[in-house]
This record gives structure tokens, C-alpha cells and sequence, in this order.
């Protein structure tokens, strides 16, 4: 008894994930791991010994049977505690590993237990904090209004009369989850070792979910998480974090402003007041995209119970536990992966898969492209906007569990974060699309970015070789423009200077010939105004009969929303134009288009003058 009570007090001790100090400890006193063993190893092997069976009788090939051995599973990792749901969780996000019908029931998995006893959080509280109950809260509820694996939360309310909600975690739960962990792990090396056709690291996912774990246990970093996305969103009127207080907060206890709000997925809750669930569905993607694009810095737990409605308007985002960053090289690559689907580039989409560290370099390409065709072909042809983003996820995990991909951390909880999303958005809206609502954000992002890599793929998207594709500009510009945090002047600047690039001669030309031809239109226009006022007897009866016939439009869509920015939705003001009008002039490609444009326009005067003399009809 002893013994375990010494490896009880070191295991509590743990304040970061370090598998070799875990080993030590259940290495040295086994009675408590060969209980645990007991418990766990025996229901996964009565699971494992009745799928084998199943396997070599032929019946596991039939769908609902793959169904109910998926949903046993599922419920099974429940049963087994925290360790294992949270393990069940990382591989939600794993096709490479899981199989479909697995990955189907594991995306389910409900982080929710039973609560614990109120005798012992509050003595969790107190000797955390270091003090009595009644000197730190002037009233706190006994029973919690939630719980889950790690943890349970009171409401209550600060001496200083401010309302709060107060997470505290498990007793235990450290001791438990080390011990599970170790567990887990020996049973990923045993795998690694005797099981050839997992290709995937195991252990190294075990390592990654152990880290994780101890992150989300230690409340105070998830304080430090809290403000830190406070901060990064300071700008945004629209989004909430409650405020965390610092003194009532420790590494078991964790002490934040009170948040009236409402479950987004309750619609009519939400209606109710006043506010439109299909605006606070727009703001939250519109978040969820600037923490993955811009700050690399993102929310990997948006589920309902995380982002409540406002009164006020606003969103806000609650429980900071699971965050993850995201590198400025993965983010650059990843936009470069969405250009190239659009693009149906698939054989530098599968190039992107390696540079974004999901493929070895070793990995034969020449059967991955054919496949990204067969999957993303159909969906393209709708268009990205009405793109399935769970179909083709869906579609992709087959790709991903047949060839040898090595899923990153980050893309896992990216998934995971984008299906939990839309999932919400649904519920508010059953046409959402969530491609559809991220597309024009990646299209700012094309335009605005100044990253070197970006303004390569900007024009990766724009030509073909060297024809300009005038469509993919227009597309691309009405997609950019339906985002309300469009910075004008930057895709000013932009476009100019890719107009005044070396690829922006095609361009320039094109320019060239559409404005000539606009100016001579609207010569030849007014040459008709004035013969039209003329007396009847001095009267051009050639103008005349040329007038009658109907004008070529020209296709101006794509030239407009470039030069006349003031149109756009932004609100674009023309003092950008004008402020940005010296570098214009100040290129020296300005003074070879503007000799240019002279000639075009000369020459298509002097043309239609000589026809006009001739007799020959416009």
C-alpha cells in the first residue's frame, strides 16, 4: 500500500509529459499497473479476440457489422475513462490509421462523464488555493452545471460580488491518466514492433496525445492560452473571451468571468434574442480562419458547449484547454494546396502534401494524383462554394488510409476543428458550405499577402502558361470582395504590382487593347451625339446608318472591380486610388502603356475614319 501511495504522489507530481519518468515510476512498484492492466487489457482483448473472429469467419465485411463493432468500440473507450476518450479523440482526426467506419463513430465520442463529489472539488479549491472557501467566494453552488473526463465547473461569485465560473479537476486524475498513458504507450511500442502493416508512428501519436493531455490538465496554461487569444482578437468587437482571474486560479483550479450566453445550436433561443444565427455563424468562421491563416494560433474545441451567443451580439469562445499553433510555412502551404485544387493542379497538390510534411519525399507521386482527381473532379465541377466539405474529408481519409500518409498534429486538430464548425453552422443552416464560406477568405488572403510564396501562387492561379485566364481574376475578385475585412489599399498595391511584373505583360496588353478599344467606342459614341444635333441638310447620312447598327459590348467585369475599387462592398474610397496614383505614374511600364494606348487608339480612329469615308457601315 505503501508503494502505490509513493507512486500516487509521484505521478502527482508530473507538471509536463516525460515518458521516460512515468516508466520509472510503474517500473519500480507493478501492483497498481498489473491492477490497471487487469482492467483495461482484458475487455480490449475480448474486443480484439471477437472482431479476429469475425474477420476470419467472413462477417465483419458486412457493413452494419463494421457499424456495431465501431459503435462497441466507441463505447468502449468510454467505459475505460479519460486516458482512453482522449485517445479516442485523437484518432478521429487519424484517417491514415483508422478506417472509415471507426472514424465515422469515433468522431461522436462525447467528452461528457458523470460528475464527482462536491466534498471533494471544494477541498480541491481549498488546498490549491491555499485558503478557505468562504475567503475566496462569497457563495459557489455545490452541484456542478457540467463535467467532463478532466474536469467539472461551479458556478459562484467572487468576494468583490463578480459572477464566475470555476473549473476544477478530477481528483486523481494526473495518477490516472500517467498510468493510462503508460499503458497506452507500451501497447503502441508492442504494435510498432510485431504488427508490420500499421505504417503510422504510434508511439510517437501516443507522445503527441500524452503532451497534449498534460497541456489541457494544467489550468494555468490554459489561463496563459485564454488571454493570449484575448489579445489576438482585441480588434474584433465581435468576439468575447471571459476574463480570467488570476488569484482563484491555480494548476487544478481555474477561475473565469461568468458568460451569459446561448448554444448557437439553439436556434430559436438565439432568434429570441435578437440577434441571427446566420450572422454569428459568419462571424465565427471568419474567426476560425484568421486564427488558422494569420495567427497560427487556433481554438482545436469549438464545440456548442464552447461558443455561446451574446446578447450584445458578440461571440464568445470558452474552454482554452486544447489550442494548437500552426507554422507560417504551414499556413503559406496550405493556401498553396487551395490554389492548386482550384487550379486542378493535382500533381503539384500532391507535391504540397509532401512540403506540408504529410508524405516522405521517398513516396512514389505517380499513383497519389491520379486519385486526388478521381475524389476532388466531380466536387470542382459545382464549384468550390457548393463543395461537400464532409463528403469530401470522407473521401480524402480513403485516400489517406490506403497510400502513406503521416498525418501532422496540427492538420488532425485542424479537421477536427473545421468539421465541428460546420457541424454548428448546420444546424443553423442545412445548405452551409463551409469551403464555400472560407474560399473568399483565401482569396483576400492571395491578394493581400505579400509573402513572396503567395504572390507566386497568385499568379499561378491567374495563368495558364502564358494565356491570362480572365474568368479565374473575376472569380477570384468577387470571392475576395465578399470579405468584409478586405484592406483595399493592400490588393491595390497588390494588383499593381502585378500588373507592372513580368507576367503582367499579357496583362498589360489586354489592358491596352480593352481601353483603347473603350475610347474609341466612346469617340465614335459622341462623333453620332454631335452629328445627331447637326442640322438635317449638313447631316453625315454615313454617321447616320452607322448609328442604327447595334454595338459590340466589351466585357469589362474583371477590369472594373480592379480599377474601380470604390464599388466594392469594403468600402474601397477613392483616396487610396489617388494616394497610391504616384507609383502608377512613377513606372516606367505607365509611359510605354500610355505610348501604347495612343497608337491602338490612333489606329482604330484612323481605320474607322476610312471606313466612314469609304461608305463601309461600323
Amino acid at each position: 500500500m505503501a508503494e502505490e501511495l509513493s507512486d500516487f504522489i509521484e505521478a502527482s507530481g508530473l507538471l509536463s509529459y516525460d515518458p521516460a519518468a512515468i516508466d520509472s515510476i510503474y517500473k519500480k512498484n507493478p501492483i497498481r499497473l498489473l491492477r490497471r492492466l487487469w482492467q483495461t487489457l482484458l475487455p480490449i482483448g475480448l474486443f480484439l479476440v471477437g472482431v479476429g473472429w469475425e474477420k476470419l469467419i467472413g462477417s465483419l465485411e458486412k457493413d452494419e457489422r463494421k457499424t456495431f463493432r465501431a459503435k462497441e468500440f466507441t463505447k468502449l473507450l468510454v467505459d475505460l475513462g479519460p486516458a482512453f476518450i482522449k485517445a479516442g479523440q485523437a484518432l478521429s482526426t487519424r484517417p491514415d490509421i483508422v478506417p472509415p467506419k471507426v472514424l465515422e463513430e469515433l468522431a461522436q465520442l462525447q467528452d461528457q462523464l458523470p460528475g464527482f463529489e462536491s466534498e471533494l472539488a471544494m477541498a480541491c479549491i481549498e488546498k490549491d488555493l491555499e485558503d478557505k472557501i468562504e475567503n475566496i467566494f462569497q457563495e459557489i453552488d455545490k452541484e456542478p452545471i457540467s463535467a467532463a473526463s478532466l474536469g467539472q465547473v461551479h458556478k459562484a461569485k467572487l468576494k468583490s460580488g463578480e459572477k464566475v465560473a470555476v473549473k476544477i479537476q478530477r481528483p486523481g486524475l494526473r495518477e490516472q491518466i500517467t498510468l493510462d498513458l503508460y499503458i497506452v504507450r507500451n501497447i503502441a511500442i508492442w504494435f510498432k514492433n510485431n504488427i508490420g502493416i500499421i505504417r503510422s508512428d504510434l508511439v510517437a501519436l501516443i507522445d503527441e496525445l500524452g503532451k497534449r493531455i498534460f497541456e489541457e490538465m494544467d489550468y494555468v496554461n490554459e489561463a496563459n492560452n485564454a488571454e493570449k487569444f484575448k489579445n489576438l482578437h482585441s480588434g474584433n468587437d465581435k468576439i468575447a473571451v471571459p476574463k480570467i482571474y488570476r488569484k482563484a486560479t491555480s494548476r487544478r483550479v481555474l477561475t473565469m468571468e461568468w458568460i451569459d450566453g446561448t448554444k448557437l445550436t439553439n436556434i430559436e433561443a438565439v432568434k429570441n434574442l435578437g440577434i441571427d444565427p446566420n450572422e454569428m455563424v459568419e462571424i465565427g468562421v471568419s474567426c476560425s480562419l484568421q486564427q488558422l491563416i494569420e495567427h497560427g494560433f487556433f481554438h482545436a474545441d469549438p464545440h456548442p458547449g464552447n461558443i455561446l451567443a451574446m446578447e450584445d451580439g458578440r461571440l464568445c469562445y470558452l474552454d482554452f484547454g486544447m489550442m494548437s499553433d500552426i507554422t507560417q510555412q504551414s499556413r503559406v502551404g496550405l493556401i498553396r494546396a487551395v490554389v492548386h485544387l482550384v487550379n486542378r493542379r493535382f500533381d503539384k497538390l500532391s507535391n504540397d502534401f509532401v512540403q506540408l510534411g504529410f508524405l516522405s519525399e521517398e513516396v512514389d507521386l505517380a499513383p497519389i494524383s491520379p486519385a486526388f482527381e478521381s475524389v476532388f473532379t466531380s466536387a470542382l465541377k459545382i464549384g468550390v462554394n457548393k463543395m461537400d466539405f464532409k463528403a469530401v474529408t470522407d473521401d480524402m481519409s480513403g485516400i489517406m488510409y490506403k497510400f502513406p500518409f503521416k498525418l501532422p498534429p496540427y492538420y488532425a486538430l485542424i479537421i477536427r476543428s473545421l468539421i465541428t464548425l460546420e457541424g454548428i453552422a448546420l444546424s443553423v443552416d442545412p445548405n452551409f458550405k463551409i469551403l464555400g464560406a472560407a474560399y473568399p477568405y483565401f482569396a483576400r488572403r492571395l491578394m493581400e499577402d505579400e509573402n513572396p510564396e503567395l504572390r507566386d501562387s497568385l499568379k499561378e492561379m491567374l495563368f495558364d502558361e502564358d494565356s491570362l485566364k480572365l474568368e479565374r481574376l473575376d472569380d477570384l475578385l468577387t470571392s475576395a470582395t465578399k470579405e468584409k475585412q478586405l484592406d483595399g489599399e493592400k490588393i491595390l498595391d497588390q494588383t499593381i504590382d502585378f500588373l507592372f511584373s513580368t507576367k503582367g505583360i499579357v496583362l498589360r496588353n489586354e489592358l491596352v487593347n480593352i481601353i483603347a478599344s473603350k475610347i474609341d467606342s466612346i469617340g465614335w459614341k459622341t462623333v453620332i451625339t454631335l452629328n445627331e444635333k447637326l442640322p438635317s441638310k449638313i447631316r453625315s447620312k454615313t454617321i447616320e446608318k452607322s448609328s442604327k447598327i447595334k454595338k459590340r459590348a466589351i466585357n469589362m467585369s474583371s477590369i472594373k472591380k480592379m480599377f474601380k475599387m470604390s464599388n466594392m462592398k469594403s468600402g474601397f474610397k477613392r483616396k487610396i486610388f489617388f494616394r497610391t496614383l504616384p507609383k502608377i505614374l512613377s513606372t516606367k511600364d505607365t509611359y510605354r502603356m500610355g505610348l501604347e494606348l495612343m497608337k491602338k487608339t490612333s489606329e482604330k480612329g484612323i481605320v474607322r475614319l476610312v471606313k466612314v469615308a469609304a461608305g463601309v457601315r461600323q
